[in-house]
């Protein structure tokens, strides 16, 4: 299993908490985004052009099976599913064949609103207890798959 973080809007405690856990599993992790970011010793950067959904493409044509996916895109996230791997939200929500395809129409619905001006925002900031939420569904995730 190689884990894919999608770097361009991914939280810093979601990336930490990632690292950590990779390490502690020796797990390879690969961090993809438009610009070059710090990263630890041991987690592979990818810096691809930038453009909108380079790195979700690049993501994309190179995940395999089993892989984890961590995102909060849910195209990529149909995508990455429908090709045999696992995403994960930075909030710690699944996403699997059985809920993708719902969200990613919420998702859709949710843009003609915002097109039409009838909402307006986002989602909340990212919060203590949305770290929490993240680092325990990645632990029990890995704690599965590595058994």
């Amino acid at each position: 299993m190689r884990i894919w973080i999608d770097g361009d809007g991914c939280p810093v405690a979601v990336k930490e908490i990632t690292f950590r856990a990779a390490e502690r599993l020796a797990l390879e992790v690969l961090v993809v985004a438009d610009r070059p970011l710090r990263l630890p010793p041991g987690v592979t950067g990818v810096v691809v052009p930038r453009g909108i959904d380079a790195a979700d493409d690049h993501i994309a044509m190179h995940v395999a099976q089993g892989d984890l996916v961590i995102t909060q895109d849910i195209p990529l996230a149909a995508e990455v599913v429908g090709r045999g791997a696992v995403a994960m939200e930075p909030r710690g929500e699944l996403l699997t064949e059985d809920n993708v395809r719902q969200r990613l129409s919420i998702r859709d619905f949710r843009e003609e609103l915002r097109i039409a001006g009838q909402v307006s925002g986002g989602p909340s900031p990212f919060g203590e207890k949305d770290r929490r939420r993240f680092a325990g569904a990645l632990d029990r995730l890995l704690a599965k798959a590595t058994r």
